[in-house]
């Protein structure tokens, strides 16, 4: 029997009863090799992952593969999302081996005594096919290698240990570098040369959504807007974007939210896994579309995505759960995926052609050549309106029971027609074998949908929104945060490994997003104590922060993400974090380690900087701080404030607390109400005289400073 059916990862006990004898990544594991002399093969993937399931029924599963294994390797199977430590670090070193991109499942072949790399890949198939060998040839050649050449296999480790380390070196002279628009220009001409203007995002398939590019494209359009000349062309590209995506089959039109990404150029067919972070990243970007441009169709969009979260991704305790995977049944899609004959079936005549021909059911099978996968059939229109309201397991909930879908050259009582069809639809999709879902709650991926749906709850104007981050908050300072430190996943009761720098910094920016939606002192002391420990356990002194805490296991490298890559580089959210907490509270040593990180990615930024569009902000609101707005009065009479502070502005923060609140820290201690509302404005350390008047506001609010050069 192999030692995984004691895990709470769902991924690895999905491996519970394979014949092969896995071992959970742990000291056992590590000493077993160490004394039987094996090599060790690790293997990581996560739960909703198809090519995963793929290797595990092809491989895993089988006796005589599984025989192999067991006699020629210590067999580890990580869950990546459990200890993205060990991924990233394998990961990348799969990416030296190669010259490649890697992905799950990661097959590494590692020596028994240091865990250095013997060899690396991805998913082999059980016999040779793709123009790949079988994993069983790999398995033999591999370890008579590493038997045969010992000394070979432990210089190459070496070699790549040293390249790994190379990348988080800080290059010297940086201490003295000068922070400019330069690497942000360069970036938006990146956009610019490899965006798709016919579909929408950048580069060719498969295709990502990109969030963050997305993200710093509305600030650069955002920001021109003090300029003599405006940035149509980043607005363009980001709404473009947006509105192909969600045209696309890489939304779901039925139940809300997003796939993982798209497998062809046109944003047609997806991965079909469901993943809480890409949901939370597009939802933010979403509300944002519509906060900028008023356009309802973002907004629809966004809501359904909240909707979504809320609906089947949060735990009744109110934490958010992780993935949902990519197959149900054994195959990949086939719970979203339909025919014309169940259209016919479940609708009557009139929904079923209104259904067919808007969701491209009329054209040829788009899905492996014999099923549909629902799209806008019209996608080269261009949408506005809002979708249908129904009960809630629809797919399109709404609290005033009022919005249709409109499209070009439908009217009411076909989109009556479409709104009916979805309702029925859904219905009998969810009566269906369901994709899995996996409920761990990873602290890093709660915190992004707490900030997203913050920011969904203030630009959608949706309360209810913001009380689930506040759910999802106040379930992880309840059950991780253990004597001053989190832990990383929750699953079954059990708070397990130590959290890494995206949980503690991307759940620091969640709560500095919710304190904007609704004050509670709490939330500010949490997030305090949160930077506290970011800054003195994950510091690097160069500058920057290394993605484990100081007394984290000794791997072979420490990393220090500095790229985006699926999820926000962990220093740029880290940087941005303690930027506006050092604005807030008049703290400069935060806005010094901010300065400190952006300073020390200055080099790899300048030389990449279309791959580190979180780092670009973060200069952008070093070169311009952040406009700082605080309000304090009766909790009743700030209705008139926010308003006049509701216009679009990414570098705005707005922070309504009640005259009531005590023990507020640094600055805010002076900001004290009268009686009458009372509202302070700043932009770096220059403040505007207090204001008592909603209109005056509005107007010292509408005066854009000048752009930094």
């Amino acid at each position: 029997m192999n030692r995984l059916g004691t895990e709470t990862s769902p991924y690895l006990l999905q491996h519970a009863d394979n014949p092969v004898h896995w071992h959970p990544w742990d000291r056992v594991a590590l000493e077993l090799a160490r004394e039987a002399d094996k090599p060790i093969l690790l293997s990581i993937g996560y739960s909703a992952c198809h090519w995963c399931h793929v290797m595990a029924h092809e491989s895993f599963e089988d006796a005589d593969t599984a025989a192999v294994m067991n006699r020629l390797y210590v067999n580890i199977k990580v869950d990546r999302e459990e200890r993205p430590d060990i991924d990233r670090i394998y990961q990348t070193a799969q990416q030296i081996f190669s010259g490649r991109a890697g992905g799950w499942p990661l097959t590494m072949f590692l020596t028994p005594d240091n865990h250095l790399p013997i060899f690396a890949g991805t998913y082999f198939p059980k016999t040779a096919n793709y123009g790949m060998p079988s994993f069983r040839d790999v398995l033999e050649r591999v370890e008579t290698y590493f038997r045969e050449n010992r000394d070979d296999v432990h210089a190459a480790g070496q070699r790549i240990v040293a390249a790994l380390d190379n990348m988080t070196a800080v290059e010297s002279g940086t201490s003295t570098a000068q922070f400019t628009r330069r690497p942000v220009d360069s970036a938006r001409r990146q956009f610019g040369e490899t965006f798709d203007n016919e579909y929408g995002g950048f580069g060719g398939a498969p295709k990502f959504p990109h969030a963050t590019n997305l993200d710093l494209l509305l600030e650069l359009w955002s920001r021109s807007m003090a300029a003599d000349a405006v940035d149509d062309g980043a607005k363009s590209m980001c709404l473009q974007t947006l509105q192909r995506m969600a045209l696309g089959g890489l939304y779901d039109h039925l139940g809300g939210g997003f796939f993982r990404y798209s497998v062809d150029q046109r944003w047609e067919i997806p991965h079909f896994e469901k993943m809480l972070y890409d949901n939370a990243a597009l939802l933010a970007t979403y509300a944002d579309a519509h906060a900028a441009t008023g356009d309802p169709f973002h907004a629809r969009i966004a809501a359904d995505t909240a909707d979504w979260i809320m609906r089947d991704m949060q735990g009744e305790n109110g934490e958010y759960f992780a993935t949902l995977d990519a197959d149900s049944e054994g195959h990949e899609g086939k719970f979203y995926v339909w025919t014309p004959a169940e259209f016919d079936a479940l609708l009557s005549p009139d929904e079923a052609a209104a259904a067919k021909r808007t969701y491209g059911l009329e054209g040829p099978a788009n899905f492996e050549g014999r099923d549909w996968h629902l799209r806008f059939a019209a996608s080269d229109a261009s949408l506005t309106g809002v979708s249908e309201a129904n009960d809630a397991h629809s797919a399109f909930p709404d609290s005033d029971n009022s919005g249709l879908v409109a499209l070009p050259n439908v009217d009411d009582a076909q989109a009556a027609l479409l709104a009916s069809a979805r309702e029925k639809l859904l219905g009998a999709r969810n009566a269906r074998v369901w994709p899995g879902r996996d409920e761990k709650a990873i602290v890093a991926w709660n915190g992004l949908a707490i900030a997203a749906m913050a920011q969904a709850s203030r630009q959608l104007d949706r309360p209810e929104l913001a009380e689930s981050a506040a759910r999802a908050a106040d379930f992880i300072r309840d059950r991780l945060w253990i004597d001053g430190r989190l832990k990383s996943v929750y699953k079954d009761g059990r708070a397990r490994f130590a959290a890494y720098l995206d949980d503690y910094v991307f759940l620091a920016a969640g709560l500095v997003e919710l304190l904007q939606c609704r004050w509670r002192t709490a939330d500010l002391e949490f997030a305090l104590e949160l930077i506290e420990v970011v800054l003195t356990r994950f510091s690097d002194p160069s500058g920057g922060f290394f993605f484990v805490a100081d007394d984290h296991e000794q791997l072979i490298h420490k990393p220090k993400p500095l790229a985006d890559e699926a999820l926000p580089s962990g220093n740029a959210v880290a940087a941005l974090t303690l930027i506006h907490l050092g604005h807030l509270l008049g703290e400069m040593r935060y806005i010094e380690a901010a300065e400190g990180t952006l300073r020390a990615a200055l080099p790899v930024v300048e030389r990449y900087p279309q791959a580190h569009a979180t780092l670009l902000r973060g200069i952008l609101q070093l070169l311009e701080p952040p406009e700082l707005l605080i309000v304090r009065g009766e909790p009743q009479e700030l209705g008139p404030w926010r308003d006049a502070a509701r216009e679009f502005r990414p570098d705005r923060l707005c922070f309504f607390i009640p005259a009531a609140a005590s023990g507020l820290p640094g600055l805010l201690a002076e900001r004290r109400a009268g009686p009458r509302p009372v509202a302070w404005l700043c932009r770096g350390t220059h403040c505007l005289a207090p204001i008592e008047d909603p209109e005056e506001l509005q107007q010292a609010l509408s005066r854009r400073p000048e752009p930094a050069p």
